[in-house]
């Protein structure tokens, strides 16, 4: 029963092992060293939303480098998948009571399936905030079900002993209980509180505690207010929806308790707006960076052909999915037949209500912006595990039969083995070997059936190809993407005026070269609009850079000649000019410094 969660983490950890391709790490780990100031102007005021995040993978980068933060960020991956896979695995079966196991294990083909499409999708699974928020949401999707909707468990009858040990713990907390459920409390809360320092997404872990909770008021169907409803014979106080709507207005709260509290509360309606392209700036935002584009965008555009598609084509079937399981699904607070104990009701209300929505709003959200696609493919995953554990009322049926028969073949075979015990020794001996060959074909006819053949072949498929894009890096540091040699080279050989630079270069330079001030990186969202207009024209019209150059004393300028390579234009003027010569060149990057006279 728990083999997809044990091998669907591994298959994410594994493929999440590739090197540092999020040029966006190299400031993160400039910042946590000191703050990056770009020698243009920034918009104000400027808060860091990422400080937690970056002191992290800092301190791991501190200690095994980029080698480290690639295990620390597969590990962490796999954590994720696990944490989303948790519920539908340990949730009961509201259809058969008396059922032990009535969901069997994940089929072959739906594992071969689900690895396939991590695999194409591998590449999102990358060193970014995004990680921890993944991460919170994940403890969030666990533990707010069991604060919200199993508040009041049945007091368990303890031994004298027992009661004894807790004595001190039951005259503060009542029950032993309330005292986990107050760890909890305190657990999401300091989450929450860290979350605001790690990326301005906190606003998501708001929004799965307020839907909990709202959940949670709808369906125990309130009559009148300062009267109690009653659960089938489950009393539910009003303390309880007191303390419930405290810790929710706590949460809310939690950006206060830091001290630029005031400019952390409007950070996510900036990152919706950089997403949608509200204000100006964000419509040359979202137009122009290619993580930011829809899927649908990407594939008009012809760029990302097949992952663009097939992130529309699953985005739409989750749209569809939820949409689905919504209306078809009965409503939790309409099967009154159900005993209602906390399990049932928290998977009724998890399962039937809060999965969907949640399905719904990440899909919406990654149609929206290519990169929010990793918050739609865990819970993606999730729900195609939750539904292919559950059988059919035939395969019910059918498995109970076979029990059936399997038990009756049992007791023949014992009754048979007690006559066998009267023959002598050789057919003792022959009745082992008989009874171990079929034990062995048993075990056997398993991994002869054509399903598993088939995932066995797509499987070897995908790791195959896995293995051998493993064996082409030769560093955990992305070198296509950053300038790793012009970098160093910068180091040696100094230059007294300012520096121009690609936006996803200035990350890695600012990391490397504190002393160089930078002319911008991946912090898009502290530029105005002008500002980044300005920024993108030059690749089209160069004439303009040379003006701007001149006035604002850029005698350095370091482009990309391969990856994200815009500058063609800009590099062929400056090669013609005679102000301009080539100091330094590989085959991935140039640097252009102003010739002295």
């Amino acid at each position: 029963m728990f083999l997809p969660l044990i091998l669907i983490p591994i298959a994410v950890a594994l493929f999440a092992i590739f090197p540092l391709t999020d040029t966006d790490i190299w400031w993160h780990l400039a910042c946590a060293r000191e703050w990056v100031t770009t020698w243009t102007p920034v918009r104000e005021p400027v808060v860091n939303v990422h400080q937690y995040f970056q002191q992290t993978v800092a301190l791991v980068y501190d200690i095994g480098g980029a080698p480290l933060l690639v295990a620390f960020k597969a590990i962490l991956w796999g954590i994720v998948f696990v944490l989303f896979l948790l519920p539908s695995m340990l949730s009961p079966n509201l259809n058969n009571e008396n059922a032990v196991d009535s969901r069997g294990d994940i089929s072959p083909v739906t594992f071969a399936g689900i690895a396939v499409l991590l695999f194409i999708f591998r590449y999102q699974f990358e060193m970014r905030p995004v990680l921890l928020s993944m991460l919170f949401l994940g403890i969030y999707w666990n533990v707010l079900p069991w604060l919200f909707f199993g508040w009041r468990e049945r007091n368990v009858e303890r031994s004298s002993i027992s009661k004894k040990f807790h004595h001190v713990l039951h005259l503060t907390f009542h029950d032993v209980t309330k005292l986990f459920k107050f760890l909890g409390v305190l657990l999401i809360l300091f989450i929450q509180w860290i979350w605001c320092k790690c990326q301005g997404l906190y606003i998501l872990g708001l929004v799965l505690a307020f839907g909990f909770f709202s959940y949670s008021l709808w369906f125990r169907r309130w009559v009148r207010f300062g009267k109690v409803r009653q659960w089938n014979g489950v009393r539910i106080p009003l303390r309880t929806i007191a303390w419930q709507i405290l810790f929710v207005i706590l949460l809310f709260a939690m950006p206060f308790f830091h001290h630029d509290g005031l400019d952390l509360l409007p950070y996510p309606f900036e990152l919706l707006d950089r997403l949608l392209g509200l204000s100006p700036s964000a419509i040359i935002f979202s137009n122009e960076i290619a993580e930011n584009r829809s899927p649908i965008t990407l594939l008009l555009n012809g760029e990302n052909v097949l992952q663009s598609a097939l992130m529309l084509v699953l985005c739409v079937a989750g749209i569809v999915l939820a949409a689905v399981r919504w209306y078809l699904q009965p409503s939790p607070d309409a099967s009154w037949q159900l005993s209602w104990q906390t399990n049932e009701r928290v998977e009724a209300i998890f399962n039937r209500r809060m999965l969907p929505s949640w399905l719904f709003i990440t899909a919406i959200l990654a149609l929206v912006a290519e990169r929010n696609f990793v918050l739609f493919l865990p819970i993606f995953v999730a729900i195609v595990v939750h539904f292919s554990m559950r059988p059919s009322s035939s395969n019910v049926k059918l498995k109970n039969t076979k029990l059936k028969i399997k038990n009756t073949s049992i007791k023949l075979k014992n009754r048979l083995a007690e006559k066998s015990r009267k023959l002598g020794s050789k057919l003792k001996l022959k009745g082992k070997l008989a009874q171990k060959t079929r034990n062995l074909s048993h075990t056997l006819s398993p991994l002869l059936t054509s399903e598993f053949l088939l995932a066995a072949v797509v499987l070897a498929f995908v790791f195959g190809h896995w293995s051998k894009s493993l064996s082409a890096y030769d560093s955990m540091v992305a070198y296509q993407r950053v300038p790793v040699g012009a970098a160093h080279w910068m180091m040696e050989n100094p230059h007294p005026g300012r520096l121009f630079n690609d936006d996803r270069a200035g990350g890695y330079l600012a990391f490397m070269n504190p002393l160089d001030s930078i002319y911008i990186d991946g912090r898009f969202i502290l530029k105005t609009a002008d500002f980044f207009e300005r920024y993108l024209a030059y690749a089209n019209m160069p004439r303009l850079f040379l003006v701007d150059a001149d006035s604002q004393d850029i005698d350095r300028v370091v482009l990309p000649l391969r990856y994200y390579a815009r500058w063609d234009k800009l590099l062929a003027t400056l090669d013609s000019s005679e102000k301009w010569h080539v100091a330094y060149r590989d085959s991935l990057f140039v640097v252009m410094d102003r010739t002295l006279r």
